[in-house]
């Protein structure tokens, strides 16, 4: 979202998760600085280094873009220089983040997935930035990505790269099945009926195109989530310490969600990987697919179809989680460097740069002045699915955040897993995640 805005990490994440991967993002460097203003410096400051965490493959278009934004930093605070470590997917720099702090060494800064929260209260290594920033500065950003950031109404990290799911459709293949190309499934009912006349067979019945994939890999909870906020609940607790797993409404989400692929046979049976659902939409494999709104540049500069982007269908209302990353200021470093990072964090969320870094991947403004810039309105009015999942927000949720985060996760994973593929029921695979979730969280609930 899991899933407002995008930032420097966000399109580096669109292939491993919720945002979330891997990106492949052409980005114009030069353009995201252009209009902001200088940051008056005082010229006998200290001088200070900040040891910057960000989750990307070393090499690319991004760090490319995240070394020249430390740059353009550095020019309007000579005092203060920026140093980027790249650490590979999110979950590979949390674990250099885990390993620096017990070894007592951790960052200045990092870019982190917002669910990390708990895991990172839990091991005391986050600094509180209520205070940091004032409450105008807050309030500032889209409530949806709020959720994430607070601990009741402690606020522990900044929204930086966000998303939400969005149904992405191939207008071309709509028109082809007698489907109207200019509206998208608005519900559950539409959607299976719509996927079903874009699922296509061949001459020797093997099925040559599908109506729908939705991942079941590394983020199948997310997509679950969605489905469930559709039908009326959300699957955890505001504070970490209670996930509602085996709710009824949770029950009919994923069941909805294996009959896709077992009953209606509209999507592909067994494993569909979060990676490789958007190319097998670029490429014509499926019709629709449900996927974060950070894949929203690649697809546009990909695609040789016309294709739309809405709301995912509702069931008995809207919703999606919302994903992606959050900025996080250490605990254990000097005041000075608490200080240099909060500025960084002022400089990269100011409304030029976070509507040119929305334009370059695709992921949501995370500030409503974004959507105020020239810049922004006027790519939103010539290309208006940039639009829909800013206007989805309204409908978002947290996404799923507990303490020991990690552990709840793969286990939920693992057991929706296995419901899709058929070898456990929706109903025991939701009372096995809840009473494994149980046992884990019960000691942090005392």
């Amino acid at each position: 979202m899991r899933k407002v805005f995008l930032t420097l990490a966000a399109a580096a994440l669109v292939t491993t998760a919720c945002g979330q991967g891997e990106s492949t993002q052409k980005a114009a460097p030069a353009s995201i600085t252009a209009s902001t203003p200088a940051t008056t410096v005082k010229q006998d400051a200290k001088p200070v280094e900040l040891q910057f965490y960000f989750p990307v493959a070393v090499g690319g278009p991004i760090t490319k873009l995240i070394d020249q934004l430390a740059n353009d930093f550095h020019q309007e605070n000579p005092t203060i220089t920026v140093k980027p470590v790249y650490g590979g997917s999110y979950q590979d720099t949390m674990t250099k983040v885990v390993t620096a702090v017990q070894g007592g060494t951790s960052p200045d800064l990092a870019v982190l997935l917002s669910t990390d929260l708990y895991s990172l209260l839990s091991m005391n290594a986050i600094e509180d930035l209520t205070p940091r920033f004032n409450k105008e500065y807050f309030n500032g950003f889209y409530e949806a990505f709020m959720g994430n950031t607070k601990s009741g109404d402690t606020v522990w990290s900044v929204p930086f790269q966000r998303s939400t799911i969005v149904l992405y459709y191939n207008k071309d293949l709509f028109k082809k099945a007698g489907l109207n190309p200019d509206k998208a499934p608005s519900n559950w009912t539409e959607m299976r009926e719509a996927a079903s006349k874009l699922t296509v067979k061949d001459s020797a019945g093997k099925t040559s195109q599908w109506g729908i994939e939705i991942p079941s890999t590394g983020y199948q909870y997310w997509m679950l989530q969605a489905l469930s906020l559709q039908t009326g609940t959300n699957i955890v607790s505001n504070d970490g310490k209670n996930v509602y797993f085996n709710k009824p409404e949770v029950q009919e989400a994923l069941q909805y969600y294996t009959d896709l692929g077992l009953k209606d046979k509209v999507m592909p049976e067994g494993t569909l990987e979060w990676a490789t659902v958007p190319s097998d939409f670029i490429s014509g494999k499926t019709a629709m697919m449900y996927h974060t709104t950070g894949n929203l540049t690649k697809v546009k500069t990909d695609a040789k179809f016309d294709f739309g982007v809405s709301f995912l269908p509702a069931n008995k209302k809207y919703g999606s989680p919302t994903g992606g990353g959050n900025l996080y200021v250490f605990k254990s470093i000097s005041e000075d460097k608490k200080q240099a990072a909060v500025k960084f964090i002022q400089f990269l969320t100011q409304p030029q740069r976070v509507a040119q870094w929305s334009i370059d991947t695709g992921y949501v403004g995370t500030t409503k002045a974004a959507y105020e810039t020239d810049l922004l309105k006027n790519y939103v009015k010539d290309f208006p699915q940039a639009a829909v999942a800013r206007d989805q927000l309204q409908y978002a949720d947290s996404e799923l955040s507990t303490f020991q985060n990690g552990q709840v996760t793969k286990l939920f994973n693992d057991n929706i897993q296995a419901a899709l593929l058929g070898k456990m029921s929706a109903k025991e695979a939701l009372d096995k995640s809840q009473q494994q979730a149980d046992e884990i969280l019960k000691n942090f609930r005392k």
